[in-house]
């Protein structure tokens, strides 16, 4: 007992002694710590992250029992193993760092993604991927966040509109010239569409996904975007967030998914959600009539 009081009082001394650079020191190998597993999580690499632990723990164990050669070679393994998991990563940690680079650093000046635009194109969206699931007609839609994707926007036609149900159902009509590529959203407005997204490298995706789902994956493995994906075989609807693909989405879900990705007002949305509800329950009224 005493042990520990005075394992706890060492403790206490050294916390008091701790300056603002010993915290920040703290703060970023943590943060490094935090980065490196979910790096392991998100790329299935567990058993990699297993082994290293396994070889790191027999080097202790051969340098306490004074084992000078197996402690040569496990050191001049490790050294070699540290090269043979950069070239083993190296596509993850290229995505990385162009995540990093292309990062707005400083969009905490501004507002992100919020407020009745960015509602109304959410509504918009999942008002027009519902009527496409039904028909079928197969949907690419890219909501950009803090990653810039100029790179993809560069190689589709500039649009800047106003995000609509019918302008999104026209773009990807199948008679289209524009309706093969992908729509990307800035801001709550259609930047671009036709737009070429990279291909996922994930070798363990599902058989039964295509080019377009690859795509959408693709895109949210190399950026911080929520990519919208409607299946042109079944009419499900997808989204992709951080290589991790949702799939066979319900309105609602889909709707609450977006909101929450997007992290649009609860005020603004409320009551931006019933105007745009009732302006489409008007449009479909007048429709009836006329027909």
């Amino acid at each position: 007992m005493s042990t520990i009081v005075s394992n706890f009082n060492d403790a206490l001394k050294i916390i008091a002694n701790m300056s603002w650079s010993d915290v920040l020191d703290v703060a970023l190998v943590a943060l490094a710590v935090y980065a490196v597993i979910a790096f392991l999580r998100r790329t299935n690499s567990t058993k990699v992250a297993q082994g290293i632990i396994l070889l790191l723990a027999a080097m202790w164990l051969a340098t306490v029992l004074q084992l000078t050669l197996t402690s040569f070679i496990l050191r001049q393994v490790f050294e070699i193993g540290i090269l043979a998991v950069v070239i083993l990563f190296q596509p993850e940690i290229r995505r990385a760092l162009e995540r990093m680079g292309s990062y707005r650093f400083f969009s905490f000046l501004g507002r992100q993604l919020g407020g009745q635009i960015v509602e109304r194109a959410i509504m918009q969206t999942v008002y027009a991927c519902e009527d496409m699931s039904k028909s079928r007609t197969g949907a690419l839609i890219v909501f950009e966040r803090l990653n810039h994707l100029n790179e993809q926007l560069v190689s589709g036609t500039a649009i800047d509109g106003e995000v609509s149900s019918e302008l999104l159902k026209n773009i990807f009509y199948d008679k289209s010239p524009l309706h093969d590529g992908a729509v990307i959203v800035r801001d709550g407005r259609i930047a671009a569409a036709g737009c070429m997204l990279p291909l996922s490298g994930n070798a363990n995706l599902s058989r039964d996904l295509g080019m377009r789902h690859r795509a959408g994956i693709g895109m949210s493995e190399r950026s911080d975007a929520v990519v919208v994906i409607v299946s042109e075989e079944t009419g499900s609807i997808s989204v992709a967030v951080d290589g991790l693909l949702k799939r066979h989405l319900s309105a609602d879900t889909f709707e609450a998914l977006l909101r929450r990705e997007l992290n649009t007002d609860d005020d603004a949305e409320r009551g931006l959600r019933a105007r745009l509800k009732r302006t489409k329950g008007k449009d479909n009224g007048e429709r009836h009539q006329d027909n």
